[in-house]
């Protein structure tokens, strides 16, 4: 196992001082970039401070106590760390700093248990969690320390104090503050969640904080295009070239079902060819690791052509040159003005419109649409397939008034 990095500094903040114009010493804890700090319990005064040498300058006998107190320190500091390799236990700053302060496992902090846990899955990256995955979870963190520091003035508060009321507080702060919908305060939840029962499993905490909270997801309209607005994008002929280009990627979600993220990453290896001549798309999702396995029509086949030795695709040895997700969203709303299409397009109406107008609509099986969208089972499917028969039954009301019989 590569050993990290363990760096033990000392400084003083100039900007603090105590009444007999001293200023108190530092200590922060490095590893592998993450810190840990604490204020010690000596002061010095800052003229008799050498940064270079972080230790006191005097010659007196208080400057000598103060050396020895920090060199004291150090090696206590490094004792705790070739213990903690010796344990093979997790290695962090907070993990130092805690047995450093002689607290014993009981006494976790609530965001050093957090941040750990968002760590270990940043180490993970690219096998079990994607970078937005990541990221929520960082966000969620950032977000948990201004409710507290807001609301009960708190940097961090120990495991065993999280309770209901100020995981109710959170989720208010979320709503209120955040101005987030239910469904992405539940994402938020779930994260917090993972926290709290890693808590129980080890008795850092005595109550399930979550008792009594029920969440209920909302049910989403999933835009997506009808054949005769596919047909209108299809067609159209754009002189912009950055328009031209995200109406071919947008297409080509259309065609595939594939996420904004997945059409960005594909790549040669990712086209197979069968006995027959037929070229599949076979790639794993990026947010599920699921295969998805999608055979390639005219429209994506002809796409794929277009864009063929294209100087970013080369450089990146991708397939197609998929601009960032922000901008592509941003094009795409030029996009439907231009065409006259009264929809909210964003990267998801592509793989939303496949999942409807170009599969469910046109009779492939719930079974076969799950598995070319990769998804885990039918169920997610099936709120496609829900949203097509509310568009149906629509349709059909407007026939229905149509030809209803007249009352004179």
């Amino acid at each position: 196992m590569k050993r990290q990095t363990f760096n033990v500094l000392f400084f003083i903040r100039k900007t603090r001082t105590v009444k007999s114009g001293e200023t108190p010493i530092m200590l922060r804890i490095t590893i592998q970039g993450q810190l840990a700090e604490m204020q010690l319990k000596r002061t010095v005064k800052p003229e008799l401070w050498s940064q270079a040498k972080e230790r006191c300058t005097g010659k007196d006998s208080k400057s000598v106590e103060v050396n020895r107190y920090l060199e004291s320190i150090k090696l206590r500091l490094y004792e705790i760390h070739r213990t903690l390799e010796d344990e093979n236990k997790l290695i962090n700053p907070m993990e130092i700093k805690r047995r450093f302060l002689g607290l014993d496992e009981k006494h976790k902090m609530f965001f050093e248990v957090f941040q750990e846990h968002n760590d270990k899955c940043r180490e993970l990256i690219g096998k079990d969690y994607a970078k937005v995955t990541i990221s929520r979870f960082d966000t969620c963190l950032k977000y948990f320390k201004e409710m507290l520091l807001k609301q009960y003035h708190l940097k961090d508060i120990p495991m065993k104090e999280i309770n209901n009321a100020i995981i109710q507080d959170y989720i208010h702060f979320l709503k209120s503050k955040k101005n987030l919908q239910e469904n992405t305060v539940i994402r938020y939840m779930k994260v917090v969640k993972k926290i709290t029962n890693r808590a129980l499993a080890n008795d850092w905490i005595d109550k399930n904080p979550f008792m009594n909270i029920h969440f209920h997801e909302q049910e989403v309209h999933k835009e997506f295009l009808t054949k005769e607005e596919l047909e209108i994008l299809r067609t159209k002929v754009f002189n912009v070239p950055r328009l031209e280009l995200v109406r071919d990627i947008f297409l080509f979600q259309c065609w595939t079902g594939l996420a904004f993220i997945d059409v960005s990453e594909l790549k040669p290896e990712h086209l197979v060819t069968d006995n027959e001549g037929n070229i599949w798309i076979r790639k794993a999702r990026q947010k599920t690791k699921i295969m998805c396995n999608i055979p390639l029509l005219d429209i994506p086949l002809a796409i794929l052509d277009k864009y063929k030795g294209y100087p970013l695709c080369e450089k990146k040895g991708t397939l197609l040159p998929v601009p960032c997700n922000q901008k592509a969203n941003s094009y795409l709303k030029e996009i439907a003005d231009f065409c006259g299409i009264k929809k909210n397009l964003t990267t998801h109406t592509g793989r939303h419109t496949f999942s409807t107008v170009v599969t469910l609509a046109n009779n492939v099986s719930l079974e076969n649409v799950s598995k070319m969208l990769g998804h885990t089972n039918t169920k997610m499917t099936q709120r496609y397939a829900k949203v097509l028969d509310q568009s149906i039954l629509r349709d059909m009301q407007n026939v229905r008034e149509n030809f209803s019989p007249k009352t004179t």
